[in-house]
């Protein structure tokens, strides 16, 4: 009777091992300064809450929002030159035509002197010169332009960056206090998305065949949800195991609840 016994049991093991995981937030992000500045506020009443349209943290960005500002100008003033200098150009060039044309029909006269066609040749050529060196300023303006554009794009960035404002998710800890000095790289807040939750399990290889077609039942019951990912490459930290996960609808209480999953 014991070996029927066993023999009835072996398929469930077989088919049905039993996993144990926490719900876990979808996903956990810990947000970095990309700058370095010092931190002017922390809302720290946001902790343990979840943020939208918020800011949560602002680093000192006073000499950056100083440097947009000129520099906004100096654009306005380097465009201003810049119509100037086309309006000049455009009165240089019709300068340049009639002192080539009159230099072109007196240099065919046979009773102009060489000194008259030396004087209309060096007026055409100084007209010329004056055209070009014109057009080179605009060449000169129009690349201090693009180069002003950028550095604003730059700090229009660098202020943005400042400034954490969170949509929609959760605020577990501050990494940083008012006071402090951060450089890039720094850590500053660790935040979490629990729009979703997740849970995740480390099954053997042999568990992996066919195993998105498989059911998941949790706490003993029957679920909808499928497998969302599963590595074919062994953990790092379990080198005999592989990494599965599980995506679920945010828990309505309470997340880090122990579930028994089964894989059928």
């Amino acid at each position: 009777m014991k070996k029927i016994f066993l023999l009835l049991l072996m398929p469930l093991f077989m088919f049905s091992k039993v996993h144990y995981a926490k719900v876990e937030p979808y996903e956990t992000v810990t947000m970095k300064s990309t700058v370095s500045a010092l931190v002017l506020d922390v809302d720290l009443d946001a902790e343990a809450t979840i943020v939208s349209g918020k800011r949560i943290i602002y680093l000192d960005d006073r000499l950056d929002k100083i440097n947009l500002e000129s520099s906004k100008k100096s654009l306005v003033l380097l465009q201003e030159m810049l119509e100037i200098n086309k309006d000049i150009a455009k009165s240089l060039k019709s300068t340049v035509n009639r002192q080539e044309n009159y230099f072109t029909r007196i240099n065919r006269l046979k009773t102009a002197s060489k000194t008259q066609k030396d004087t209309a040749f060096s007026s055409f050529t100084s007209a010329k010169t004056q055209h070009l060196n014109t057009r080179e300023k605009i060449v000169n303006l129009e690349k201090q332009i693009l180069d002003m554009q950028y550095k604003i794009a730059q700090l229009e960035d660098t202020i943005t960056k400042k400034s954490v404002v969170l949509n929609d998710k959760y605020v577990y800890k501050f990494l940083v206090r008012k006071g402090d000095y951060v450089n890039p790289g720094t850590s500053l807040v660790e935040i979490k998305d629990t729009s979703r939750s997740k849970l995740v399990i480390f099954v053997e290889a042999e568990d992996l065949i066919d195993i998105e077609s498989k059911s998941i039942y949790l706490d003993g019951e029957k679920s909808e949800y499928k497998i969302d990912k599963a590595w074919r490459v062994a953990d790092e930290k379990f080198i005999s195991s592989y990494r599965v996960e599980i995506v679920m609808d945010a828990p309505q209480s309470t997340f880090s609840k122990l579930m028994k999953i089964e894989l059928k």
